[in-house]
């Protein structure tokens, strides 16, 4: 049984020792846990600036937001206005690939799941453009802010049916996901908590795109809910779930779910100091995400390759390490056949996530993509991600510098020793074997380095974040 963490130790901040260094493996752990991944010079330049730096870049994000911002806006108003659900998640793949702010866009991923509103039942992509900005702009911002603009959303008062729950009808579903799903987690209310509150949220519907509150329609008498009695709104109960001791901790755990490691719980203990901060704070999340990055346990063995890495964090990994400037409409059909469709989570509670991803089938549909994306024989993205031309690129020639190149890049190294041999005797051996009469030279080297990178996708460590 492993030893329990010290929670003094867990969320004080990582420095650099001779025991625990600065090195591109930490590099790579970062990048992968708070973007899509790093391209080589983002991994060098992360390096060199050291982790405190490293990290405030990522906070920060790059430049050229605005400018990127409003090179996505008309894409996003003629989805909106067509009702063009096909384009609506390549829209957004596009955004997390290209995005000058990689963490903005992994937390506002987060919050979908954690909220988990499904455009099948929603119909509307304009709604669920509202709901992707509303996150997105509160990502490393309030969570209280969030969930009380989250309770009058119109996608999702279409969701979980607030949206013409009225006082002789009170709908109890999102009452019901409010405290299970999105504030306090199981066990920490009744049944008659969430049907008070139900009577809280009546009176609400959607007109010309907006939430519109009708007092009307409301049910303006005493209710109790979680030991408090008043004449509740929508917003009063959001407040009261947010004053409950589990509402902080049930916050950070899934943070440190998505962070730190989805295959070790965390310990009440554990979550306790990260908790009490989250609160102090008055629920401000960038500041409990910073707390998590800069701190030991992020950096610990027992958060590396402690998570496995969703379709959309397997995907996009590759298509940034390549540099691969690519359409992603093709790609988001993919990454349905993987399990994971953008805009559409399975269910309210989002999707499983950790081993839940992997399959026989879904391994199969992973190598397959991973060949597309490498073999510059795929029509859906041709040579736009092509392994051998950034290898040209960065001036890698022999069979040794290729590999540990592609190792350093996609797993910053961290594969045995027998696995870099069979590698590099891969390419060895790929010299003597029959290639088309028309290829040249130079055609046999470029094929040669992306079948060993195909390889190196496959590997067991790249499922892995």
């Amino acid at each position: 049984m492993a030893e329990p963490i010290d929670p003094r130790w867990a969320w004080q901040p990582y420095q650099p020792s001779a025991q625990s260094p600065w090195d591109v493996k930490k590099v790579g752990h970062l990048y992968r846990r708070a973007a899509f991944g790093a391209t080589a010079a983002e991994l060098d330049a992360a390096l060199q600036a050291g982790p405190d730096k490293a990290i405030d870049t990522l906070l920060a994000g790059g430049p050229g937001q605005e400018e990127f911002d409003k090179l996505s806006a008309p894409l996003a108003k003629s989805i909106a206005r067509s009702n063009d659900s096909i384009h609506l998640p390549a829209w957004w793949l596009h955004r997390m690939l290209y995005s000058p702010h990689p963490l903005r866009e992994k937390l506002t991923l987060f919050w979908h799941n954690h909220f988990a509103t499904s455009n099948a039942k929603v119909q509307n992509t304009g709604f669920m453009l509202g709901q992707y900005e509303l996150m997105q702009r509160h990502a490393l911002g309030s969570f209280r802010e969030l969930l009380q603009e989250m309770s009058k959303d119109p996608a999702m008062l279409v969701w979980l049916d607030t949206k013409g729950s009225k006082k002789e009808s009170p709908n109890e579903n999102y009452a019901r996901e409010l405290m299970e799903l999105f504030s306090l987690g199981v066990g920490n209310y009744t049944e008659t908590d969430i049907r008070q509150a139900a009577r809280a949220f009546t009176g609400w519907d959607v007109k010309e795109g907006k939430g519109l509150f009708n007092p009307d329609q409301h049910d303006a008498g005493d209710k109790t809910v979680l030991g408090q009695k008043g004449k509740w709104q929508g917003s009063d109960i959001v407040r009261i779930c947010l004053e409950q001791k589990s509402a902080p901790l049930f916050i950070a755990g899934k943070l440190y779910r998505c962070l730190v490691s989805e295959s070790a719980p965390a310990t009440p203990e554990l979550l306790e100091p990260l908790a009490a901060r989250f609160k102090q704070s008055d629920y401000h999340f960038g500041e409990l995400v910073k707390t998590v990055l800069r701190s030991n346990l992020f950096f610990s063995a027992s958060a590396y390759r402690a998570s496995v890495k969703s379709p959309v964090e397997f995907a996009l990994g590759i298509i940034r390490a390549l540099e691969g400037r690519i359409g992603t409409t093709a790609l988001s059909v993919a990454l349905q056949e993987l399990g994971q469709n953008v805009f559409n989570p399975p269910s309210v509670k989002g999707w499983d996530g950790g081993a839940a991803w992997l399959n026989g089938q879904t391994l199969l549909f992973r190598q397959n993509l991973a060949l597309a994306l490498t073999s510059t024989q795929d029509n859906r993205f041709g040579r736009r991600t092509d392994p051998a031309a950034l290898v040209r690129k960065h001036l890698k020639q022999t069979d040794d510098e290729q590999v540990d190149f592609l190792l350093k890049l996609f797993l910053q190294g961290d594969v045995p020793p027998s696995a870099r041999a069979r590698l590099t005797q891969y390419l060895q051996a790929a010299r003597n074997q029959k290639t088309p009469v028309y290829w040249t030279a130079e055609d046999s080297a470029d094929q040669r380095v992306r079948a060993v990178c195909h390889l190196i996708l496959t590997l067991p460590e790249f499922q892995l974040n």
